[in-house]
C-alpha cells in the first residue's frame, strides 16, 4: 500500500536544537542583536538552553500503529479509554456509542447489581471499549462515534480531555472538514475518528482482538506486554517497531487472546471474537457469550436479561443453548454439546453436536467477574488496564450458566510483522502552541545565534 494512503495534515517539527547547527556567522545576524540586550552570563545560557530543551521535548510527534485497507469489510476491536472525570455508566457508553451491557460485559464486571447503568465510575479507570473497527478512505478506524459539543469546547478539549488523547484536534478537523477550527457551534455533532486494528483478527495465526491502548508516563513495553499475556517481540511486530522506545502519548495495537466464533456471514452477529477473561452479549440480549479462561473455545448461554428471546433449544434433543452431556465409555468420553450459531433476522441458531473425546470434561469455568468499580488504586493509575480487584471490592463468580441477574522506529514492518502495519505515522496528540510562542522560540533562537551561543 503506497504512503500516499496516510491523509494527514500534521508535519513533522524540525528539533530547535538542531536548528543551531544552521547558524551563519554572518555579519548579517548582528542586525538582530539590538533585539536583546542581556547580558551573556552563565545564567542567561542556562536558562536559554533549557528554553531550547523543553521546546524540543514536547515537540516530538506520538506515533500511531496504521493498518491499510482495501475493503469495506470491518471486525470487533477495543480502545483503552481513561475516565477524565466521574461518569455514569450510561454516560461512558452515551459518548462512544455503545450498549451499556456491552461496556460492562466487555470489561467482566458484574451486571447483576442493581440499576447497574446508573452507577458512577470513578474518575482515572481504565476501560476497554468495544468499538466496529472499519475501512476508511483506505485506513483503519473507527468512524461510529458521535460527539455533541458544548459551551467552551474546543477542538484540542475535546480530543484531549474528553476523548483522553485517543484522537488529535486535527483528526477531528479532518474528519469533520471544518475550515476555522476556532470557531464551533453549541450543539454540532462531530465525527471522532478512533484508532483500531484489524489485522485479519489473528495473531501469530491465533484469534485475537485488537486494542488501541494510549501509553501513559511511567509505561514501559515490558509492562504492557506483561499485562497483556502477550510478548515485547510480538508487540514490536505488530507495530512495526525497530526499538522497545515508547513515550507518552503513542497509541500501540496490543494483540489479545481471543475465542473465534463460526457463524455464517448473514448472520448479524458474524464476526462475533471475544477477548480472553471477558463476555459479550449478543442476539438482542438474549445470548452472552464468555471466553476463558480454561480454553480459548467460546461458550455461550441464553442471558437472563432477555424479555422475549426464540427458542434456544437444540433440534431433536433436550439440550438448551449451553448445556453439555457426558458418558463414560470404553473407548473414552462421548460429549454431545448445545452451542451457538449465530442470530439470524432475530432467530437464535442453535448446533447440537457429538464427539468423543479422552476423557470427559469438567464444569465449565467462567471468567471471573469485578463489582462495579467505585475506586482507583493509585497504582493503577499507571497500568494498562484494572486487575480483578483493583475496583475496590472482591472478583465476584457467576451464579448461573450466564452472567447473573440483569446480566516506531522505522516506517515499514520488519520481515516478520504483519504486512499491513507500519509505525511512524505522526500526529500531534496534544496541540500544545500558538503562534505566539512559537515566535518567541524563534526570537529567543535568533538572539542566541547573535552571541554565539
Amino acid at each position: 500500500i503506497p504512503f500516499p494512503l496516510l491523509q494527514t495534515k500534521h508535519k513533522p517539527y524540525q528539533n530547535p536544537r538542531n536548528l543551531k547547527t544552521l547558524k551563519p556567522k554572518t555579519p548579517s545576524m548582528s542586525t538582530h542583536s539590538h533585539i536583546f540586550n542581556f547580558p551573556t552570563t552563565n545564567t542567561t545560557k542556562t536558562i536559554i538552553f533549557f528554553i531550547f530543551t523543553l521546546y524540543a521535548t514536547v515537540l516530538v510527534h506520538s506515533k500511531s500503529t496504521i493498518e491499510p485497507c482495501l475493503n469495506s469489510d470491518s471486525c470487533n476491536a477495543m480502545v483503552g479509554y481513561t475516565l477524565y472525570t466521574d461518569l455514569k455508566v450510561s454516560e461512558v457508553s452515551a459518548l462512544f456509542q455503545i450498549d451499556p451491557i456491552a461496556l460492562l460485559t466487555t470489561n467482566a464486571i458484574d451486571i447483576s447489581y442493581p440499576d447497574v447503568e446508573n452507577h458512577i465510575l470513578p474518575s482515572q479507570l481504565f476501560l476497554k471499549i468495544p468499538i466496529t473497527c472499519s475501512c476508511v478512505d483506505g485506513i483503519r478506524k473507527s468512524v461510529s462515534t458521535r460527539y455533541k459539543t458544548r459551551p467552551s469546547d474546543t477542538l484540542a478539549s475535546i480530543a484531549n480531555t474528553v476523548f483522553s488523547g485517543l484522537v488529535s484536534a486535527d483528526q477531528i478537523r479532518e474528519a469533520n472538514s471544518i475550515a476555522d477550527p476556532t470557531v464551533l457551534d453549541i450543539g454540532e455533532l462531530l465525527v471522532v475518528p478512533l484508532p483500531c486494528t484489524c489485522f485479519n483478527s489473528t495473531d501469530n495465526f491465533l484469534p485475537a482482538v485488537y486494542l488501541s491502548y494510549l501509553v501513559k508516563p511511567m509505561d514501559t513495553l515490558m509492562g504492557i506486554a506483561a499485562r497483556y499475556a502477550t510478548t515485547i517481540t510480538d508487540l514490536m511486530n505488530v507495530n512495526a517497531m525497530g526499538s522497545t522506545g515508547i513515550k507518552d502519548g503513542d497509541i500501540l495495537a496490543v494483540p489479545l487472546p481471543a475465542c473465534a466464533s463460526n457463524f455464517p456471514r448473514y448472520a448479524s452477529d458474524f464476526g462475533l471474537n471475544v477477548a480472553n477473561g471477558s463476555y459479550a452479549i449478543t442476539a438482542s440480549h438474549c445470548v452472552q457469550c464468555s471466553c476463558g479462561p480454561g480454553n480459548l473455545n467460546l461458550y455461550c448461554t441464553p442471558a437472563s436479561l432477555a424479555v422475549s428471546c426464540s427458542s434456544m433449544q437444540c433440534r431433536n434433543s433436550n439440550l438448551m443453548l449451553g448445556n453439555v452431556t457426558a458418558q463414560a465409555s470404553a473407548a473414552g468420553c462421548n460429549v454431545t454439546s448445545c452451542t451457538y450459531g449465530g442470530d439470524v433476522n432475530g432467530t437464535i441458531l442453535t448446533r447440537l453436536s457429538t464427539s468423543l473425546q479422552p476423557r470427559c470434561p469438567g464444569e465449565h469455568q467462567f471468567p471471573p467477574l469485578v463489582a462495579p468499580p467505585t475506586t482507583v488504586i493509585k497504582d493503577a493509575l499507571f497500568a494498562p488496564s484494572p486487575a480483578p480487584t483493583q475496583s475496590g471490592l472482591e472478583p465476584t463468580t457467576p451464579k448461573s450458566s450466564g452472567i447473573p441477574g440483569s446480566g516506531l522506529s522505522s516506517g515499514f514492518p520488519p520481515a516478520n510483522g504483519p504486512s499491513g502495519s507500519f509505525s511512524d505515522a505522526p500526529y500531534l496528540v496534544k496541540p500544545l502552541f500558538s503562534f505566539s510562542s512559537m515566535l518567541l522560540v524563534y526570537l529567543l533562537m535568533v538572539w542566541g545565534m547573535s552571541k554565539g551561543l
